[in-house]
């Protein structure tokens, strides 16, 4: 008993950890998908990362030597999250990426806790504590700050804002619906499953698009891209899509939704400072006080969740009855 005490106690802390790890890899994905969309058609660009990274995922489960097999009562909750999580997710964002920058596109795209917080508690009945109340309204205010001094930009290009809008609100509800179902398959299977079907729509219109246009239309020309868009493809798929997607779903197995939801808030001050880094993008004092806000949310956020609150004696619900065996 005192061995599983022991393991349980340090899951929240390995929660966080694997946190830190998706914030920065996460975040700094969104350059380089910036990267590959200046060349490549956001449909091909996508039909590329999921169905290799899905693939992907798969495949290591199975050398891993987990059972690929979905019971028959999984397989429709496993189309609708899949559907949510990835095709809405990653066709939304795509577009919304090519008509904003990509800082700001991670911004707005991380409103997602918001509507984590609000489905997690009509879906699955998470409490919303004082500490999450809290480090949710600093985050908030931290993209408060990185949007107030670009708003007329964004108002300019509703498309986008609307577009990474609608893809934070399905992910966050994917991310609930996937907390609710009692899934017996691993995270890996789980998550490679979720990545591939999720990319079959999305293939679907790439190849409609290909023989509409005769593979002759505007981004879909068979030309070379530049080594920056294949190494902007390649970071998107094997990074961004297999390890952040598997990293994803394990956060969401070992931490309440909203938790996991909250703390990805400081993947867009990544995305944010990464893009300067790599695209030039503009930095200023909004930037630097929205970096303070957020990681003040997500100190308090991590001081719930390792125990130190009033508000840290809540367990996470498990996803699957299956997640020990993808440790």
């Amino acid at each position: 008993m005192l061995g599983r005490s022991t393991a349980m106690s340090h899951r929240p802390l390995g929660g966080l950890l694997l946190l830190g790890t998706l914030t920065l890899l996460w975040g700094s994905n969104w350059p380089a998908m910036k990267l590959a969309l200046h060349e490549i058609d956001p449909w091909i660009f996508r039909t590329v990362c999921l169905l290799v990274g899905g693939a992907g995922l798969l495949g290591l489960a199975r050398a891993g030597g987990l059972s690929l097999r979905v019971p028959p009562q999984e397989r429709w909750p496993l189309a609708v999250v899949a559907f949510l999580n990835i095709t809405t997710w990653h066709l939304c964002s795509a577009y919304g990426l090519t008509r904003i920058q990509a800082g700001r596109a991670a911004i707005i795209a991380y409103t997602m806790p918001l509507w984590t917080v609000v489905f997690g508690r009509l879906l699955v009945g998470e409490r919303i504590t004082r500490a999450r109340t809290v480090a949710l309204g600093l985050g908030l205010l931290g993209m408060v700050a990185l949007v107030a001094p670009v708003a007329r930009t964004l108002w300019d290009a509703p498309a986008g804002t609307l577009l990474m809008l609608f893809a934070a609100a399905g992910w966050a509800f994917g991310t609930v619906l996937t907390k609710s179902q009692a899934w017996t398959i691993p995270t890996a299977v789980l998550t490679g499953w979720q990545v591939l079907l999720g990319g079959v729509p999305i293939a679907l219109g790439a190849a409609l698009r290909l023989a509409a246009a005769g593979a002759t239309g505007p981004g879909l020309a068979p030309i070379a891209p530049s080594t920056a868009a294949l190494l902007g493809t390649a970071y998107a798929t094997f990074v961004g899509a297999i390890f952040c997607h598997w990293a994803w779903f394990r956060l969401v197995a070992i931490l309440p939704a909203a938790v996991a939801a909250i703390g990805t808030l400081g993947i867009p001050i990544v995305g944010l400072f990464s893009s300067a880094l790599i695209l030039g993008e503009p930095v200023g004092a909004g930037e630097l006080l929205a970096l303070i806000l957020v990681v003040s949310g997500l100190a308090i956020l991590f001081r719930e969740v390792s125990g130190g609150g009033r508000d840290s004696a809540e367990r996470p619900r498990p996803v699957s009855t299956a997640t020990r065996e993808s440790r």
